[in-house]
């Protein structure tokens, strides 16, 4: 799709193609059709970021839990089983299905949301499997940054995909 393709799309239309950008969020795409048209795509990421950044502490929260967990066999949206897959989490042999069930269920513990990561940021996955060890260090306010940080990292490489393509 392009950017004006996107630009000329009717609002249930430009909710549902951009609903995926921000993990089953389809309320910051709503947010930001009233903003049309983007000059460019990075004022649609940029427009769709703020309006994250400008939620509330239980839309962030929300937003955040959307995600699911890393290397887990239950159901994602299609753009997560992509990212996943990409890293081979989709297909763990079983001491890694288990060190990241442990991993998963250790993060959730203490923070009460699911681990979330770039992936296509990563190398591989015992990068992925280090940054658990590293951010299971932090405190809650500085692993919610975290965590909203690496969904702009995941939006941004969708929107780029979708408006790529």
């Amino acid at each position: 799709m392009t950017l004006e393709q996107l630009n000329a799309l009717e609002h249930a239309e430009f909710v549902q193609t951009l609903s995926g950008i921000f993990e089953n969020s389809s309320w910051v795409a709503q947010a930001v059709f009233k903003e049309r048209p983007f000059p460019h795509v990075s004022g649609v990421f940029l427009a769709m970021d703020y309006v994250v950044e400008s939620s509330s502490e239980i839309q962030k929260l929300a937003l955040i839990r959307e995600h699911p967990d890393l290397g887990s066999r239950l159901k994602m949206s299609s753009e997560s089983v992509l990212e996943q897959s990409s890293l081979g989490l989709h297909n763990l042999p079983p001491e890694l299905f288990e060190r990241f069930s442990q991993a998963n269920q250790k993060y959730q513990a203490k923070f009460g949301f699911p681990f979330i990561i770039c992936v296509r940021n990563q190398s591989g996955v015992q990068e992925v499997l280090e940054a658990f060890e590293t951010r299971l260090k932090n405190g809650l306010e500085r692993e919610k940054g975290a965590a909203l940080y690496e969904i702009s990292q995941i939006a941004l490489h969708r929107l780029t995909d979708l408006l790529e393509s």
